[in-house]
């Protein structure tokens, strides 16, 4: 068993995994610990016990943790608008592709520091319906994590999503345990979540 990371000090800033380095990183006075900072898209891994935060609107965060390694990570993901429910065949489909790609790296990147995959537990956070759409994005985000997640074996142990308002979600990777302040749907929240979106579908239909 790896042992608990010790207690951060605001001027030492954690060792980083490789290929983490242009994720930006905060020291948080009031949590005592330093704060990775994801935006839609990205995803990061922690075996320093240092926190992860984001804001969600209809994107969905998994968070996953081997806790007796004190391994873990979260990623911000959104799948594309259809008309329809994505297909759940045994081929992944251009719609899904981008939430398996945000899956696949998160749980590839913690098992390569060390976690076991039958040790692995999840939590879902997010998925609110904040864009105004025919679609409810967020529920197909939803969906998708838990298929996926079901498919992969990874027991999901909490959970807060849906409802229609956005999210900001601290996970603690020290202990497994995650904070979430509701977000009435702000223009901000929605603008950068609409961007987003318009950059997959583009990535889609290419």
């Amino acid at each position: 068993m790896r042992p608990a990371p010790p207690p951060h000090k605001s001027n030492m800033l954690p060792e980083q995994i490789p290929g983490f380095e242009h994720i930006k990183r905060y020291w948080d006075q009031g949590l005592e610990t330093w704060v990775a900072r994801l935006i839609p898209g990205e995803y990061y891994t922690s075996i320093q016990g240092e926190a992860i935060t984001t804001v969600l609107g209809s994107c969905v965060a998994c968070c996953i943790r081997d806790p007796e390694m004190h391994i873990a990570g979260m990623n911000h993901f959104m799948l594309p608008e259809t008309q329809g429910v994505p297909e759940w065949g045994d081929e992944i489909s251009a719609t899904t592709r981008y939430g398996s790609h945000a899956m696949e790296q998160l749980i590839d990147s913690i098992l390569r520091n060390g976690a076991k995959h039958d040790r692995l537990e999840a939590k879902i956070f997010g998925g609110g319906r904040v864009l105004s759409s025919m679609t409810d994005i967020g529920n197909q985000n939803i969906q998708f994590a838990h298929r996926y997640l079901n498919d992969a074996g990874i027991p999901v142990v909490a959970e807060d999503t849906g409802g229609d308002d956005g999210r900001k979600l601290i996970f603690l990777t020290a202990t497994g345990r995650a904070r979430v302040r509701l977000l009435a749907a702000t223009q901000s929240v929605a603008e950068q979540e609409k961007n987003y979106l318009h950059t997959l579908a583009k990535q889609t239909n290419s």
